[in-house]
């Protein structure tokens, strides 16, 4: 199963647990199976329906531009990657 590791900001909705195997063969699917094991992981990484502003998905440590279409292998490494502010 793929398996999402949980950036640090939003693990206080998993109760500090910092990755999680889910079921789906895409970034979608994944979330859903995320938000069925931790409600409210989705609406932190979601926006109506595409990823959140300032969030990008690494799949298997290449980022990705396909945001919730993105296909997933059985044994993919799933990354949220929020975005670094500065100047």
């Amino acid at each position: 199963m793929p398996t999402v590791f949980i950036p640090t900001m939003m693990r206080d909705l998993t109760g500090g647990v910092d990755r999680v195997e889910v079921a789906g063969t895409n970034v979608r699917e994944a979330i859903e199976s995320l938000d069925d094991q931790f409600p409210g992981l989705r609406d932190r990484l979601c926006r109506a329906d595409a990823l959140a502003p300032g969030l990008q998905v690494s799949i298997d440590n290449v980022m990705n531009s396909r945001g919730l279409r993105a296909k997933l292998g059985p044994h993919s490494a799933i990354h949220f990657i929020p975005a670094i502010g500065g100047g």
